[in-house]
């Protein structure tokens, strides 16, 4: 099985791109810390490119922008290219299966931010609880969603 889960953050606004077959494919970098300092006690980060197709990418390159925060999950994949000095070079790369947002769509000071579409449904507001019973609070079984 070849799935990979990173959280990192962009660093640097998406690309955006269309095959010849007019499919839209979203590129962009985030930077992975790794957990542990190295033995002169600084954080490692790793840096990895990732690809979104279609849909996915079309929201990607829609939302996010440099220093968002995202979890990626996709296909580790190695590719091949020849550099401009005429070597042959191999790059990892992932393939997007899915991305959330994790940055607050209020830490965006623009108002751009992301966030759902309006459903028109709006959650009943919690009333004040009943009485304290040794840490347990007393509910109303009306007042439950379900």
């Amino acid at each position: 099985m070849n799935k990979i889960t990173l959280i990192g953050n962009l660093t640097h606004d998406p690309e955006v791109r269309s095959t010849p077959s007019g499919v839209t494919v979203c590129t962009f970098t985030i930077a992975v810390n790794r957990r542990f300092a190295n033995q002169s006690g600084e954080k490692q980060t790793d840096f990895f490119r990732i690809n979104a197709w279609r849909q996915l990418g079309d929201t990607c390159a829609r939302y996010l922008s440099k220093g968002r925060k995202v979890a990626v999950i996709g296909e580790l994949q190695a590719r091949t290219y020849e550099a401009k000095d005429g070597t042959t070079r191999m790059s990892l790369d992932v393939s997007a299966d899915e991305v959330e947002f994790l940055t607050p769509k209020n830490a965006d000071d623009s108002g751009s931010g992301y966030s759902a579409p309006n459903s028109g449904y709006s959650a009943p507001r919690p009333q004040a609880p009943a009485q304290d019973l040794a840490g347990f609070t007393d509910i109303n079984s009306d007042d439950l969603p379900f």
